[in-house]
Order: C-alpha cells, then sequence, then structure tokens
C-alpha cells in the first residue's frame, strides 16, 4: 500500500507530486532541488552547495519518516553539467563516507527551475 510522506522540514513540492511515497519498507523521494525549506532556490550558489542543499532535503524527508541517510540504498543525481561532477561529488562524499550507496550520477538538458543539480533517492527501513 502506497502512503504519501510529507514533512515540514524540507520544501513543499513545486509541483503535482508528493515530497516521497512509500510502500511497505521502501521510501522513494522525489527529486530534490537546492531549495531551502522557505523555498529559497539557490541556483546562484556554486554546484558544492546546491548540492549540500538538495542531500540536506533528502535527509529530512528521510528523519520525518524515522530513517537516516546510512538506510539509503540508491541515489539519483541529475546534473546539468557533467563537467561539475568532482565538485559535486566532494560535497556528496561529506554525507555519505562510511558506506555510501549505490549512485548514478548523469548529464540532463536541463534541471528544473534552472538549478545546476536534482537529486532523489531510495531507502529502506
Amino acid at each position: 500500500m502506497k502512503e504519501l510522506v510529507s514533512t515540514d522540514d524540507a520544501p513543499a513540492a513545486v509541483g503535482a507530486y508528493s515530497q516521497a511515497a512509500m510502500t511497505d519498507d521502501l521510501l522513494f523521494t522525489a527529486g530534490q532541488l537546492p531549495l531551502t525549506v522557505d523555498g529559497e532556490l539557490l541556483d546562484d550558489e556554486s554546484v558544492a552547495v546546491q548540492t549540500r542543499q538538495c542531500l540536506e532535503n533528502v535527509e529530512a524527508i528521510l528523519a520525518s519518516e524515522g530513517l537516516g541517510l546510512e538506510d539509503v540504498l540508491k541515489v539519483s543525481v541529475f546534473l546539468d553539467d557533467i563537467e561539475e561532477f568532482d565538485e559535486m561529488n566532494e560535497a556528496y562524499a561529506e554525507f555519505f563516507d562510511a558506506s555510501p550507496p549505490a549512485r548514478s550520477a548523469i548529464e540532463v538538458g536541463n534541471v528544473p527551475k534552472g538549478a545546476a543539480i536534482e537529486v532523489e533517492a531510495i531507502a529502506t527501513r
């Protein structure tokens, strides 16, 4: 059975989607943009700053269900410029140092709202 997940500790959805959905023991976050909880888009900031904000949003969604980054199985990273991979990867590693999850990093034509990055995650309870 699908359960929708929502928290005030992460930015509200900016479209027709939920922050996350859960079924049985799996939680799927929506793609998280570098938006603050107040809705400020950090699109003028570096990829490192944007990466950290995306992952802080993922972390807040997980926490709302009693989960943490250690429960993440898979992360997908969407970059508008793959040349910024190393900068993203360095910031990303700050969140997943001990036992990082599986990850894909993909260059896309555009990221919503003109951001440089979008991050989504799958976690297990």
